[in-house]
């Protein structure tokens, strides 16, 4: 679970008003930042985990106003209830290491638990711009310089003016609080531009947050004082040329005996300036007669951001080189050409007795360029393929910089073992698009093998059941998509996995919950529910599972294991479910999936895989989103009668073929009636009649509240229920801006740009309002509306912002806006509108665009001000959208 914390240094403690200890980043004849190494630092303050996406960052801070520096501020935490400033000082390479050791952490976590050490900080210090030293006047000024920021471990940031900053709405960017690899850092806008002839200081607010899945538990490390590990690096962007290569973010595919394993690449182009299109792609001479590429979407790049370009391969005959050359054309008002060079890694076809793990690739949601892993069988087929291996990496955990994942599993006689990457090492913990990776991963292989000849003897079947593995994170993981997607699960094999983030580190000092109302509470808590494992079990009952955990598992707790075979149990005392507690193992042991007691289970249900297709007379199909399950021995819940509660169908079959079913909270489903076969149905106590030359699937939907009816056409998937469903795309995402006068709506769009690259590897197209019904990317994926001004276009559509009144909370200052919406062009896709009363309430707004798990916000939301030091009851209203994107009584909340 623990993320990327390795290393602890030791503390550096002074006084406030400590020496400032400068730190020089970058110097030389252009301009030049320092960065103070003494921090000004206040906290701790109770916080539970993603609550910072409410609060402000700067809290109990508001920065418009003067700072006292000498003042106190309330914290439970604390002895005698306050907390004042302190001061740290950074190392030279910009790490920082936050903690508060008076306060009492073991009294603290005696009756709290781990929910005790999650704490908010606040932490300050200064930076200082220098001109070039060869500028000689004003007629030789260059353009204003921006910075390069890079936050890790850190929630976020905000520069702003070392004076007069009471006027300036500060832009709060996020940090890369995981510390994903190949990370890129902000390119961040000066709020005011700096002197010409003298050094400019400025002032950089970080908001710190201790979570324990990130730093972990420091009883680990044999200390009580939990410690934030931060590091700030800061440089400046001089003159470089318009386009930049990001060659770490490029995505490349192993070649097997000269064969591509994957028909994507992907190279990370950044504009350094001006927005640029890349029109072309040629390949070398010496390349053409192996393999054509085309460019898989026209790319336009907006200023300072970083796209992937997506390239799709045309194999004529195989590629022994190590290098592939080529050169896109990119054009802005001018024409400028970027030369290519990909390392190629060239590997032997697989033998009995010798592989590697090859890099394979494909394109996520269209046109995104996305590589995964997979270990080869030992032998090629004897009959029918044999299920393949689906194995979720845990969080933090880099598939493609260390081998650790891939060396944990042996090869299967027959099998493939597929490793997905969930989009990034943390991704969405292996829901949304996480989850829709892994499973186009899967599918990728499929088409890879099955596609060239040369492997037709290793072929896989299309829509085969998997076999679903899993570690930590990855454990979890295990459980969501086998529970989620029961009929594309043959078993499933969860190690040391969690039940769900709030079993994890409850939630039990939220801040917000010392002033929210319980209704409104509950409106926000349904956009986990999705999540929450426990709530999915009776969807396993029929399903063989294996549940590992390491009886000394000192950073996911052995009883959420125990915890979910007993609710499996519960629901079904005859469930296929085993547990084994390894005696004194810890959370990770290169054994914990690769051992004889797995392997016997893996290779019982691969010889058994057709005998496994029986189900119990009974049992119950759980879902919280359509869009986000699957089906259970082939019924599916499509639409739910109130969205934001959970839904069931009981389900209960005779000898004879007949069917009984209870619905709870259902208004449409289907069942496939190649995969479930019946002679008659009754739907709540009634029967249901139905001509028997259908077809494959019989569609019911509730024409009353549980009166059914079969339809002659298919129902219509309900995909709201959370505003996290938006970075569930099809294909890129469209963030429109207003056409002139867009500063800071540009600005958040290219800062969600960034963090949706950072943390999914997500596309994002950056639009003006303008383009909105002439761009044809607009008709495939979400779209993402920022700002006002941009939404002038989609009044025409289901929801409507009219002008505020005096009593109004629209009217308040400082109110950010937010709201799922339908698709005015495209029914597979939806829109977000970000709307605001002013710029403070934009930003509100975008900080709580979900990126990542475990951010509760519903469809809509309105947020006031008061959100700044009362976290979600800030909200003034909330709620979730009926299936047909109309209002919701039951699950709607006004202040």
């Amino acid at each position: 679970m623990v993320g990327a914390w390795t290393r602890i240094c030791a503390l550096c403690f002074g006084m406030v008003g400590a020496s400032q200890v400068p730190l020089r980043l970058e110097t030389s004849n252009d301009w030049s930042v320092e960065l103070s190494t003494a921090w000004n630092v206040l906290g701790p303050f109770p916080i539970h985990a993603r609550e910072q996406h409410y609060i402000s960052p700067s809290f109990p801070l508001n920065l418009t106003k003067p700072i006292d520096y000498t003042a106190t501020w309330p914290s439970s935490y604390a002895d005698g209830g306050r907390v004042s400033w302190s001061t740290i000082i950074s190392s030279s390479d910009g790490n920082l290491q936050v903690s508060f050791p008076n306060i009492r952490w073991k009294s603290l976590r005696d009756t709290e638990g781990w929910a005790a050490l999650q704490h908010h900080a606040v932490l300050r210090t200064t930076l200082t711009v220098y001109p070039p030293k060869s500028l000689k006047d004003t007629s030789d000024t260059p353009n204003t310089p921006n910075l390069r920021v890079h936050l890790v471990q850190g929630s976020y940031f905000t520069v702003l003016p070392i004076e007069n900053h009471t006027n300036i709405s500060p832009r709060w960017y996020a940090g890369d609080i995981y510390a994903i690899e190949r990370s890129l850092p902000h390119i961040v806008q000066l709020p005011v531009p700096p002197s010409l002839s003298s050094p400019t200081t400025y002032e950089i607010f970080v908001a710190g947050d201790y979570e324990i899945r990130l730093f972990g538990d420091p009883h680990v490390r044999g200390s009580e004082i939990p410690v934030q590990s931060i590091q700030l690096k800061v440089d400046i962007e001089n003159a470089v040329p318009s386009v930049i290569r990001e060659s770490s973010q490029d995505v490349v595919c192993d070649f097997v005996e000269g064969f591509a394993f994957g028909n994507a690449l992907g190279v990370g182009v950044r504009s350094a300036s001006g927005w640029w299109t890349v029109e072309g792609v040629e390949i070398a001479p010496e390349s053409s007669g192996y393999f054509s590429l085309e460019l898989a979407r026209d790319t336009r790049i907006a200023p300072t951001q970083t796209r992937i370009i997506p390239l799709r391969i045309s194999q004529f005959k195989p590629f022994y080189d190590t290098q592939l050359r080529f050169t896109l054309t990119l054009v802005s008002k001018t024409r400028t050409l970027v030369d290519i060079v990909l390392n190629i890694k060239q590997i032997s076809q697989w033998t009995d007795s010798t592989f590697s793990t090859i890099q394979g690739t494909y394109f996520y949601a269209i046109s995104m360029p996305t590589a995964f892993l997979a270990i080869p069988p030992q032998h090629e087929n004897q009959g029918a393929p044999k299920p393949p291996i689906l194995a979720l990496h845990g969080a933090g955990v880099d598939i493609f910089g260390q081998s650790l994942w891939a060396d944990s599993f042996s090869r299967m006689v027959h099998s493939w073992i597929v490793l997905p990457s969930g989009r990034t090492s943390w991704g969405l913990d292996w829901h949304g698009p996480s989850a829709a990776d892994a499973w186009g991963s899967l599918d990728a292989l499929v088409s890879i093998i099955n596609d060239n000849p040369t492997w037709s003897k290793w072929s896989l079947s299309t829509n085969s059941p998997a076999i679903i593995m899993g570690h930590s994170n990855g454990g979890q993981g295990a459980w969501y998509l086998a529970s989620r997607y029961p009929d594309r699960t043959l078993a499933v094999v969860p190690a040391a996995a969690y039940i769900k983030s709030q079993s994890y580190v409850p939630l039990t000092l939220s801040r917000s919950a010392r002033y929210i109302d319980p209704a409104l509470n509950a409106i926000l808590e349904s956009s986990l529910t999705p999540d929450n494992n426990d709530l999915f079990m009776s969807n396993l009952v029929n399903m063989p599972v294996l549940a590992i955990h390491g009886g000394e598992d000192e950073n996911v707790p052995v009883w959420h294991s125990r915890e979910l075979i007993s609710i499996l149990q519960t629901w079904d005392t005859n469930a296929s479910a085993m547990f084994y507690e390894d005696p004194g193992k810890p959370h990770w042991y290169p054994t914990v999936l690769n051992n004889d007691r797995v392997q016997s289970f893996v290779d019982d249900v691969i010889e058994s895989a057709e005998s496994l297709k029986a189900r119990s007379k009974s049992f119950t199909l759980t879902v919280a989103i359509p869009a986000e399950s699957g089906s259970l021995h082939g019924w599916r819940i499509e639409s739910l009668d109130i969205p934001g509660r959970i839904a069931r169908l009981m389900i209960h079959s005779t000898d004879d073929g007949k069917v009984f079913v209870t619905s709870s909270n259902v208004r449409a489903f289907s069942v496939n009636l190649a995969t479930f076969s019946l002679s008659s149905l009754s739907v709540d106590n009634a029967r249901v009649d139905f001509p028997h030359d259908l077809g494959d699937t019989l569609y019911m939907k509730a024409v009353e509240p549980k009166i059914w009816k079969a339809l002659n056409e298919p129902n219509r998937v309900q995909s709201s229920g959370r505003m996290q469903a938006i970075i569930s795309t099809k294909a890129p995402i469209s963030l429109v801006i207003p056409d002139e006068h867009h500063s800071q709506e540009l600005s958040i769009a290219l800062r969600i740009a960034h963090d949706l690259h950072t943390y999914h590897r997500l596309d994002c197209a950056i639009i003006q309002s303008s383009e909105v019904f002439t761009s044809g990317i607009l008709n495939e994926g979400n779209v993402v509306v920022v700002g006002n001004g941009a939404a002038e276009q989609l009044r025409n559509t289901a929801f409507e912002l009219k002008n505020p009144t005096p009593e109004q909370p629209l009217s308040v200052p400082g109110t950010g806006i937010l709201f799922l919406h339908p698709h005015p062009m495209n029914k597979d896709a939806k829109m977000l509108l970000l709307q605001s009363t002013d710029a403070i309430g934009l930003e509100k707004a975008a900080r709580l665009f979900p990126v990542r798990t475990g951010v509760a916000v519903p469809d809509w939301i309105i947020v006031g001000p008061d959100s700044d030091r009362m976290g979600a009851a800030g909200i003034f209203s909330a709620g979730v959208w009926s299936s047909g994107w109309t209002w919701n009584e039951p699950m709607s909340w006004k202040y």
